[in-house]
């Protein structure tokens, strides 16, 4: 059955690209209301223009989830524009990269991380979820509803040699996310984990990686998103909190709890 958005309004982080494209996308597609936030430039702004070309009610929110007044000046902007906020994603992250540009290849042991590389990672990924969070809590909990979803990976890769400070980042979100939903519970306002279920073609790989991969049966594309975030989206998902749903086995999840 296809699911109708319209109505809805939602702030996805991280959403010029990858993951938080695809999630932007399809949460338009079902009709809802969208921020594509991102840093400000030229890469956002040829999104949302292409979107609002398609006939989406897409708009730019510049935001840096680093900074607090820029969180803050979104959190305005959402309240003066819009009044309200149905659903935050959060998305925006940097990956293994920015500390070890061949860490598909070349792995380096944590000692070799900079410590600059650590902070400004974690930063970004964990403390840019819990300063996005903290800023839209006061608006669902006057509203007495809201849905936070935060983007996750799998466990292997928490566990997986070289990726620190990038595992150690999501090993954070999913705790931060547990505490949240439980925090939250008592206002009405729900909080669940979604993760693709493994490789998936963003820009957070190598190129090489990505350029030997895309082939592989075995590897995602962001799109496998669309349908969970639509969903956690819908009245469907009234009331479904601390959850942690992996993309792929998705329709395993609704089977699981009874939606199919």
């Amino acid at each position: 059955m296809e699911v109708t958005l319209n109505g809805v309004f939602a702030v996805v982080t991280g959403a010029s690209s990858g993951l938080g494209l695809a999630m932007s996308e399809a949460l338009l597609q079902a009709g809802a209301t969208v921020a594509v936030a991102s840093r400000p430039g030229s890469k956002l702004e040829n999104v949302v223009q292409r979107l609002q070309q398609d006939g989406y009610d897409a708009h730019a929110l510049p935001l840096d989830v680093r900074s607090m007044q820029s969180v803050n000046e979104a959190v305005t902007w959402v309240r003066q524009t819009w009044g309200r906020l149905d659903v935050l994603v959060n998305n925006a992250g940097i990956g293994m990269r920015t500390v070890n540009p061949r860490f598909m290849f070349e792995p380096q042991p944590f000692f070799k991380v900079s410590p600059e590389g650590f902070r400004n990672l974690i930063d970004t990924n964990l403390t840019g979820y819990f300063l996005l969070s903290r800023g839209f809590a006061p608006l669902f909990v006057e509203q007495g509803k809201g849905r936070i979803v935060n983007i996750s990976m799998n466990h292997e890769t928490m566990r997986r040699k070289g990726f620190i400070p990038y595992g150690p980042s999501r090993a954070g979100t999913e705790s931060l996310s547990y505490i949240m939903a439980e925090d939250l519970r008592e206002f009405g306002v729900t909080v669940n984990m979604l993760l693709p279920g493994g490789a998936t073609l963003t820009g957070m790989l190598p190129k090489e990686y990505a350029d030997h991969y895309k082939s592989m049966p075995t590897i995602l594309h962001p799109d496998v998103m669309a349908r969970p975030i639509v969903f956690l989206a819908s009245p469907a998902a009234e009331g479904i909190t601390g959850e942690r749903i992996v993309a792929k086995d998705f329709d395993a999840w609704l089977k699981e709890k009874g939606f199919v």
